[in-house]
């Protein structure tokens, strides 16, 4: 499928198609790798124009190298990435170059999850959120020190001119993360990837910075890729949940849909591990066996077989399964659903 398959009746902004990232493990100079580690292996996933879709799973499922391959700070080892813009086109991210390229990435940001390691130490925070007008050849110094305070007062670090020409040890968690945030959006993209903002911040100030990026994406119609590991935020975040478990997708439908009526397995044990805040509430375990498998070459059978309590002969001796519709859009990935 080429980039002309996206018709201008289809409403995603995104959509993935069986999109693949495996890292070469045991190789070296003159040696090529024998193994491969599947981080992500024939994902597929749409994101509607004005929705946010939820990328959830534990450590180490392939949650991040999914939101770096759109993002295009990994290249994918194959598949399509298809973006619908209205600056773009109808184009495949994962084979723009030249001067398309650098259109894709005043239209596609990336929101890191660590505040204090995604800002440069050395510089201010003007200099942090202008670079992107610079690089762009946005405005001129008058109208990008304009831009980057009104939009400083828009993510809550008031009055700008006190924060400007700051250095980010000067700045606490929640104060970086706003600044990252800006500069995210400083030049008015379609689609911004967040991966965890929230999870370093302290508890206390999480809900400000989600409130927040909930009121930027309604001003600015931006569309997320929210990528986490906790299902609260996700609810909160977003309009759809896809559930990733060592590289694959295994569920994926709209979100209250999902939390209410859960049909993986995996699904229902990570459900069932959030905390509810009554003692007169009982929720049933998921029974679920050992710990995470190692994603070098995996089986062709399903990823969750060796911890799954419905696991059979018939999971066993076939491929992993396709992510189907299971009725109203609730797509899963399971034999036995």
């Amino acid at each position: 499928m080429n980039a002309e398959a996206i018709t201008m009746t289809d409403t995603a902004l995104v959509r993935v198609e069986a999109l693949k990232k495996h890292f070469p493990v045991g190789g070296g100079l003159f040696r090529r790798a024998k193994s491969h580690i599947y981080a992500v292996d024939d994902v597929n996933f749409a994101i509607q124009k004005g929705k946010s879709l939820g990328l959830v799973g534990e450590s180490g499922c392939g949650k991040t190298t999914t939101g770096k391959m759109l993002a295009r700070l990994h290249d994918p080892t194959d598949g399509h990435i298809f973006l619908n813009d209205m600056e773009l086109g109808k184009v495949d991210l994962a084979e723009v170059k030249g001067t398309q390229l650098k259109t894709f990435r005043r239209r596609v940001q990336m929101i890191f999850q660590d505040p204090y390691e995604s800002l440069n130490p050395r510089r201010t925070i003007f200099d942090t959120v202008v670079e992107p007008l610079a690089v762009q050849g946005i405005g001129d110094l008058i109208e990008r020190e304009e831009r980057v305070a009104n939009l400083l007062d828009l993510v809550g670090l008031t009055p700008a001119d006190t924060f400007m020409f700051r250095f980010p040890h000067e700045l606490s968690g929640g104060q970086r993360q706003r600044v990252a945030i800006a500069r995210a959006l400083i030049i008015n993209p379609a689609f911004i990837v967040a991966d965890e903002p929230t999870s370093m911040l302290d508890v206390s100030i999480r809900i400000g910075v989600m409130q927040l990026m909930q009121e930027l994406a309604d001003r600015f119609a931006v569309s997320y890729l929210y990528i986490t590991h906790d299902l609260a935020v996700a609810r909160y975040m977003c309009q759809d949940i896809a559930v990733m478990y060592l590289g694959k997708l295994v569920e994926m439908t709209e979100t209250e849909e999902l939390l209410a009526h859960p049909l993986h397995p995996y699904t229902q044990a990570l459900i069932s591990a959030v905390p509810i805040p009554d003692p007169r509430v009982q929720r049933e375990a998921i029974d679920i066996k050992g710990g995470i498998a190692q994603p070098i070459d995996p089986p062709a059978r399903c990823r969750f077989y060796d911890r799954c309590p419905r696991a059979d002969n018939q999971c066993r001796d076939n491929d992993h399964p396709p992510l189907e519709d299971k009725g109203g859009g609730h797509m899963v990935a399971c034999y036995k659903v």
